[in-house]
């Protein structure tokens, strides 16, 4: 027997980084009553940030976490109703469209706005994630402000990590680059531009075998596979560069998406290729990826759906 509870909301905001509670902020103030599900990471990846010092409004900067306590408590206080809980299937094939909820509650809304982020991907050493925040980074433009002067290394091999092993060159008096294979899969004129920097090393055929330091980054050991050989090299940063994944695998079936997963929005907005579904933030935004570019979004996101809603007479 089915005792799945069903509930029918206006606007339904999926995710609570800075587009999800921008939109709850926006949609609450247009009166379209949202609620919102924080999903696995609620405030997304900044709660995983320590020192924010480019959100703008912020002279003396701001911590991750706290930043996304007072978008939240701004969307409260606009009246979005905020829920701790887990989208894990939705049904986009007539309205109002159907989302699982932790796959025991079922949300009918006639607006849904996808705010579901990206995680970014790690080496999955416990050394990295313990010290995450303490000299561990996947973000340098976010976090490279903090080790100007300083020796850091970078993970990764794509025009990401090119971009950012560049980024880190103009801050830091060295960064060591640790490439997997033999060759990096950036595109040429990246490759040579990094190749070209007097102060990027690389070290090729190279995997890091642990970050080493007790409260903040010290240095970091890794291992040529061809040679075996092993090196420790001093560094205060490690920033790793090899790609995010948007969460956005419960979508696959229903909305377009690019080859990484990335949801397609109609350029200049944040409309899906369904009427009514809207994606904002990093689920959308495989270029930017800042937090302010996310809140940008997640008000576009809110004024397409209340825009649809008075359209369709749903509201």
């Amino acid at each position: 027997m089915d005792n799945t509870s069903t509930e029918r909301v206006n606007c339904l905001i999926i995710g609570s980084g800075p587009a999800g509670y921008t939109a709850a902020v926006y949609a609450a103030r247009a009166n379209l009553k949202p609620v919102l599900y924080q999903g696995i990471q609620p405030g997304g990846q900044l709660t995983i940030t320590t020192d924010v010092e480019n959100y703008p409004g912020f002279p003396e900067g701001i911590q991750g976490p706290e930043l996304m306590i007072q978008f939240e408590k701004q969307a409260m206080r606009m009246g979005a109703d905020i829920r701790y809980g887990l989208a894990t299937k939705v049904d986009f094939s007539q309205q109002p469209y159907k989302v699982w909820i932790d796959d025991e509650k079922i949300i009918e809304a006639y607006a849904v706005i996808i705010s579901t982020g990206a995680s970014a991907k790690w080496l999955n050493l416990e050394s990295e994630q313990r010290l995450n925040g303490y000299g561990v980074s996947a973000c340098a433009v976010c976090d490279g402000f903090f080790f100007r002067g300083k020796e850091v290394a970078i993970v990764g091999a794509g025009d990401t990590a090119a971009e950012e092993a560049l980024y880190l060159s103009k801050l830091c008096t060295t960064v060591h680059m640790i490439v997997r294979r033999d060759e990096m899969r950036a595109s040429k004129i990246m490759q040579d531009r990094v190749k070209n920097a007097s102060n990027i090393k690389i070290y090729w055929d190279s995997e890091t075998e642990e970050i080493l330091g007790e409260k903040t980054v010290e240095s970091v050991r890794i291992k040529n596979k061809k040679t075996g050989e092993h090196t420790t090299i001093p560094i205060k940063g490690f920033f790793v560069a090899i790609g995010h994944q948007p969460n956005s695998e419960i979508f696959k079936e229903w909305l377009d998406m690019d080859e990484a997963g990335y949801i397609k929005t109609i350029p200049g907005t944040s409309k899906t290729n369904i009427e009514g579904v809207f994606a904002s933030g990093d689920v959308q935004d495989k270029i930017y990826r800042q937090a302010v570019t996310a809140a940008g979004s997640g008000c576009m996101a809110a004024l397409d759906a209340e825009r649809y809603l008075s359209e369709k007479g749903y509201h």
